[in-house]
């Protein structure tokens, strides 16, 4: 990317001198008057050369200096009078148009009657007629041209520095849409980028040139070319590719080290201004998506319309999302309760202002304080519960077993249990992938909240559906791999890997809660959904892309560094166990896995156990009784090995 950041350099410098004379606010009046005199002058000795190549003779009944000076002193006289260098020339208008005309008709009257008074008086024209008539038309027209002139100049220098601070890309396709967005950007000049050219996948014989710009074919686009055309970018249209088109020629781009910009077609937007800001650098998150899920909108809708519903850990990434795809249901009431302050009141604003015809209640809660739970499910009547509270973060919770166990096992057993007390319709729990042969403390306290409402599903007398939907990582949510890498990379590297085989699965916040609706719907109690999250990405290539697509190179510009697997930290995450069976549902996208549960008896009295040595804050005799209850916990690149190779010996 080294020609893109000497290309700017050279664009900078161009657009500072060019800003420094647009930034020139006007000249002063004595200047602008001066040079009307000048003007006047030119007028005046072009209209005696004109005679003198006509072979007319001027009057000689005064000196030519004293001719010059009544006529100039008479116009200079109107000038004043009629202000035509007050206005900013580079502003005029007809305003000041018109005064031009009058001071010279004025003049040109003016003249002719001491043309006039002088044959009465002396019998004798002191200018001849034809000098004021070739003068009145010299005069005007040069004064009008001069302000014509300037206003056009500084017309010219304002486009030209527009477009200097242009970026020169390419127009990817020849379609309708394509074509149109390029129109577009060449007719507004708040859009930042200019059209140098389109480009298509073979060459067109047939269509030499569109938009007047030239037609390249991918196979003829070299580097060479691109440094020769001064091409920086390429923009697409999105909609116009699937994602392993789109994929693919930003593989192809980045090989060329030109940026890659995105946009929807132009149609979609209500006005330029939204137009020129919605063209934006395509980002990872945009290679990684994937065709959202087909829900079945119709029973969607009919579970949550007109009902109560209450999301725990709603100011979360995963939380907050599912709020807001059920408020577009317009339930009776939305209960979004957390514990982080701060998050929770922002996500107040943003929700109230968004969707004002749906109730909210933002309760600051902690669901390990089973009393202050329970007045909440007490005083509003659920039909649906989202548990999304937990503790995520793997390192953090290896470092404390205690917190994890505290909120993720105790905390959901509290949600779940009242659920059932209170005859909640369903409850949906939100799981990981992390869960499944857990190699850290995170996963196997997510594990353990599994088992829990698994098993609450065969209590007698329990008429709530439990649901569970299991995941793996998604992109943009807090504390998530890609964020991370965004602000390491905007700090100058180095970024940071774990390991450079490291592996993870990928999906949206949108299709994360896209399941967790549908699963809702399509569950009939203690299922575990799991989602096709198509195939895993490798860390360390996400990370060379995210260097490429911010207009940098791997190693040279942002270094790369590997740190070692964190505490608890396994290569490949996995989305089923060993010993399940993976069954479909009516939605291709998603599956269920149908893995071993306890007693609920046996999964209660291991639960309470552990709440108590939480409490208690032993680490050890916490993480011991965490590997009762997941036997297929192995602790991974941690201090708690020590248990297994005890269990080992044993």
């Amino acid at each position: 990317m080294k020609k893109t950041r000497k290309t700017s350099s050279r664009r900078s410098n161009m657009k500072g001198g060019l800003g420094r004379l647009l930034r020139v606010r006007f000249l002063p009046r004595w200047m602008v008057y001066g040079l009307e005199l000048l003007i006047l002058s030119v007028s005046l000795g072009i209209s005696y050369f004109i005679l003198n190549v006509l072979k007319v003779s001027p009057q000689s009944s005064i000196p030519m200096y004293e001719k010059f000076l009544l006529i100039i002193g008479v116009n200079s006289i109107f000038l004043l009078l009629f202000k035509t260098y007050s206005g900013i020339i580079r502003y005029s208008t007809f305003v000041d148009l018109a005064k031009i005309f009058f001071a010279s008709v004025s003049t040109f009257v003016t003249l002719v009657c001491i043309n006039l008074f002088s044959m009465e008086v002396y019998g004798d024209k002191l200018i001849l007629f034809p000098v004021l008539i070739l003068y009145f038309i010299f005069s005007f027209a040069f004064l009008f041209c001069f302000r014509l002139g300037v206003k056009e100049f500084y017309h010219f220098v304002r486009e030209f520095s527009n477009n200097i601070s242009k970026k020169n890309i390419l127009m990817l396709g020849v379609d309708e849409h394509s074509v149109a967005m390029a129109n577009a950007v060449q007719d507004t000049p708040s859009v930042n980028y200019q059209i140098a050219g389109f480009l298509v996948e073979k060459d067109s014989p047939n269509v030499a040139t569109l938009l007047g710009k030239k037609i390249y074919s991918k196979d003829c686009l070299t580097k060479d070319k691109i440094n020769q055309l001064n091409i920086e970018g390429v923009l697409i249209i999105q909609d116009n590719l699937t994602r392993e088109e789109i994929n693919s020629w930003v593989n192809y781009f980045l090989d060329l080290d030109i940026e890659v910009f995105k946009s929807s077609p132009v149609q979609k937007y209500k006005d330029e201004k939204e137009m020129a800001s919605s063209i934006k650098s395509i980002q990872i998150e945009d290679l990684l998506n994937r065709k959202p899920i087909k829900l079945d909108n119709e029973e969607v809708k009919r579970r949550h319309h007109g009902k109560a519903v209450l999301v725990t850990g709603g100011a979360g990434s995963i939380g907050s999302e599912i709020v807001r795809q059920v408020a577009q249901y317009n339930p009776s009431l939305i209960v979004v309760l957390d514990q982080a302050e701060t998050p929770l009141y922002e996500v107040e604003l943003e929700l109230r202002a968004t969707y004002p015809h749906v109730e909210f209640r933002f309760i600051l809660c902690d669901i390990s304080n089973k009393r202050r739970l329970e007045r909440i499910f007490n005083k509003f009547q659920f039909s649906m519960v989202y548990h999304a509270a937990a503790y995520k973060h793997v390192p953090l919770i290896e470092e404390n077993p205690h917190e994890g166990v505290l909120v993720n096992i105790y905390g959901t057993k509290n949600v779940a249990s009242l659920s059932s007390q209170y005859g909640i319709n369903r409850f949906v729990m939100v799981s990981t992938d992390k869960a499944v042969n857990p190699t850290n403390v995170m996963g196997a306290t997510k594990r353990s909240a599994e088992l829990y409402v698994q098993a609450l599903q065969d209590v007698e007398g329990n008429t709530t559906k439990f649901i569970t939907t299991r995941f793996g990582n998604v992109l943009g949510s807090n504390g998530s791999v890609i964020p991370h890498f965004k602000k390491q990379i905007a700090a100058g590297g180095p970024v940071t890997v774990t390991h450079p085989e490291i592996v993870r699965y990928f999906m949206t916040i949108s299709e994360a809660c896209e399941l967790v609706l549908q699963a809702g719907t399509m569950g009939s109690g203690g299922e575990i959904f799991v989602f096709d999250m198509g195939k895993p990405v490798k860390i360390l290539d996400l990370a060379n892309r995210m260097i490429k697509l911010s207009g940098l190179e791997p190693e040279k510009d942002i270094k790369i560094e590997f740190t070692g697997l964190r505490p608890g930290e396994k290569l490949y995450e996995e989305l089923l166990s060993d010993d399940t069976k993976n069954l479909p549902t009516p939605n291709p996208k998603i599956m269920v896995s149908k893995d071993p549960h306890m007693q609920f008896n046996d999964i209660d009295t291991l639960a309470i156990a552990i709440t108590k040595a939480a409490l208690k804050k032993d680490k050890l005799e916490v993480v011991k009784q965490l590997k009762n209850i997941v036997p297929e916990f192995k602790s991974n690149n941690s201090i708690f090995e020590v248990l297994d190779k005890a269990e080992n010996r044993l």
